[in-house]
């Protein structure tokens, strides 16, 4: 379940990051970390990755701007990064991109229990997720997907 702030931290950044010449790709709220981490992912509008020096460039202004808001009054580590190896997959452009990748899928069952499945992804549309886990086809309903994230390891055969 995402942070409650999450949605409040996103509409806060994008016109920070806009003035960059960048995009939000997306705002995670790690409130297991002490201190609260918050990290902000940014792109270029073309969806390529940005390098070290824009992600600085962002880091500054962003910070005067969450100082300035008051949401988070508790200490904080803000971390302005660029989407990569083991992120988590969002757009239907990264679910064409990563075809065939080893990929993590974390699924909610009925109940809210959380299951881990790994497989090779083999795609997504409007109603499943696919996945090849050991040679074994697994189309999961979107509305049970969490998160779906690349992994740095394939599979077991």
């Amino acid at each position: 379940m995402p942070h409650p702030l999450t949605d409040d931290l996103e509409t806060l950044a994008r016109p920070v990051v806009q003035e960059s010449h960048l995009t939000v790709q997306s705002v995670e709220v790690l409130a297991h970390r002490i201190p609260l981490t918050v990290v902000v992912r940014v792109q270029r509008t073309d969806g390529s990755d940005v390098n070290l020096d824009e992600c600085a460039a962002v880091s500054g202004p962003l910070a005067e701007a969450l100082e300035a808001s008051g949401l988070l009054t508790m200490a904080y580590v803000l971390e302005v990064s660029s989407p990569g190896i083991g992120e988590e997959l969002l757009t239907d452009r990264d679910f064409v991109s990563f075809r065939g990748f080893p990929v993590e899928l974390i699924r909610q069952e009925a109940g809210g229990a959380e299951v881990r499945r790994t497989g090779l992804l083999l795609g997504r549309d409007d109603q499943v997720v696919q996945l090849n886990e050991r040679g074994r086809i697994l189309r999961i309903p979107r509305e049970e997907v969490r998160r779906v994230r690349l992994s740095e390891t394939p599979p077991d055969s």
